[in-house]
């Protein structure tokens, strides 16, 4: 018993502690990531807009693709304790004594939970599981659920770039014993979101093409350009259809030969 309250007593201590003065409370990091993406207008469409429709498979198969073939995503709570750093104003310190990470890593699936995109109700959602463990006074604690978040694109004309900025906005603790679950999982519910939120944004999610087009037309002697000017975005019927809207010019000039057929 004396054990169980040390523990506790350590846990909650460090915890407390590590979390507000060296991480902070849970917040969306600043991000200059251009003006929210709008619905389409009522009226409709302006000349010169391109719909291109992205659904759940799509995302479903980016999302197995990353796992498969890259790093499962990884979002660090602290920085080493031998190696503490600053980051926009607030230090980050921790210890990796005895295999502790001190870090949230996605996992594609667990707890019956697979993570994901969800393209419903108007609105961009991902499941989100998770596991990780967070070193607190000497005392390692291990710990794996599932998040729930909210996504929302911005886009930034001068960058041409459309980008997601993901808000954790529920957190469920899988696997802590019932003695643990009053001091723990408000800790590690903070560090989730505080991982995924400030240090997960903002997603890129288009840049360049097929925002920004040249094709080379050798009968007009010139290549035909198009920028994206606005970008509007509708989930509907289970699909993110984005409505991208071009200012399309053309440059005179000489035009590289195409390819050879089967070159």
């Amino acid at each position: 018993m004396r054990y169980i309250i040390l523990f506790l007593l350590g846990l909650v201590i460090g915890g407390v502690a590590t979390f507000y003065f060296f991480v902070g409370a849970p917040r969306l990091k600043a991000q200059q990531t251009g003006a929210a993406v709008q619905a389409p207008d009522a009226a409709g469409d302006p000349p010169g807009t391109a719909i291109l429709t992205l659904d759940e498979k799509f995302f479903d198969t980016v999302l197995g693709t990353l796992f498969h073939d890259l790093n499962a995503p990884s979002f660090r709570l602290a920085a080493r304790e031998t190696d503490s750093r600053t980051s926009d104003g607030v230090q980050f310190i921790t210890t990796q004594a005895g295999g502790c990470t001190n870090q949230v890593t996605v996992a594609q699936e667990g707890n019956g939970v697979r993570t994901g995109v969800q393209l419903q109700n108007g609105q961009i959602n991902a499941p989100i599981v998770f596991s990780g463990s967070y070193n607190t006074m000497g005392n390692c604690l291990s710990f794996q659920g599932s998040a729930q978040a909210h996504i929302e694109l911005h886009y930034k004309a001068e960058d041409q770039t459309l980008s997601g900025q993901i808000s954790v906005i529920g957190v469920s603790v899988a696997n802590l014993p019932p003695m643990l679950q009053p001091f723990a999982e408000p800790l590690i519910t903070g560090f989730v979101q505080n991982a995924i939120n400030e240090r997960g944004n903002p997603i890129t999610l288009l840049r360049g093409q097929p925002l920004v087009l040249a094709v080379p037309v050798q009968a007009a002697g010139g290549t035909l350009k198009a920028q994206a000017k606005d970008v509007r975005a509708e989930v509907k019927d289970g699909a993110l259809r984005l409505h991208i809207t071009y200012d399309f010019s053309g440059a005179r000039g000489a035009v590289a030969a195409p390819p050879p057929a089967g070159g």
